[in-house]
């Protein structure tokens, strides 16, 4: 006669397989996800500078309407202290006077909601002279895009 089994005898099993069936499913979701929330920079500097430092620095919170400006050294190779100063406005080296029709232009583009929100992001070289500085502001003034944010590194403690 054979012996019966108990009901509590262990049985020995094997470790199931794990099924990785749905593994691209969910990798191509985060994926997507990640290119949907990245915010890519859409303009490339094409002056040199060294933005200023601070301690009090804040986020901007609204990117959709952020028109970025920067004032510094024409050309990105490190050259003399007597290199011409230039602006750019988003991707293009532009002229200072050219800056109320190119605000206008952008916000044309915009909704009406972020016509209302349309902020100019000025990254200055800390070495700019400020007379260019308050030229770009006055043109900026004459386009009635008048909250300006000032940007700058900060200072790490």
């Amino acid at each position: 006669m054979r012996p019966m089994r108990s009901m509590f005898s262990q049985q020995h099993r094997g470790v199931p397989q794990l099924n990785v069936a749905s593994m691209p499913d969910l990798i191509f979701t985060v994926l997507f996800f990640f290119m949907i929330v990245t915010h890519m920079r859409s303009d490339e500097v094409k002056v040199r500078l060294q933005v200023p430092q601070g301690r009090e620095v804040q986020k901007l919170a609204n990117k959709q309407a952020l028109v970025n400006i920067y004032i510094g050294r024409a050309g990105m190779k490190q050259q003399s202290q007597t290199d011409r100063w230039a602006v750019q406005l988003n991707g293009d080296l532009v002229q200072p006077a050219d800056i109320p029709a190119r605000i206008e232009d952008i916000r044309g583009g915009l909704s009406q909601e972020n016509q209302q929100r349309l902020t100019v992001s000025l990254r200055v070289d800390k070495q700019a002279p400020m007379g260019l500085v308050s030229e770009v502001k006055k043109h900026l003034q004459q386009a009635y895009a008048l909250k300006i944010n000032y940007s700058a590194t900060e200072i790490k403690n």
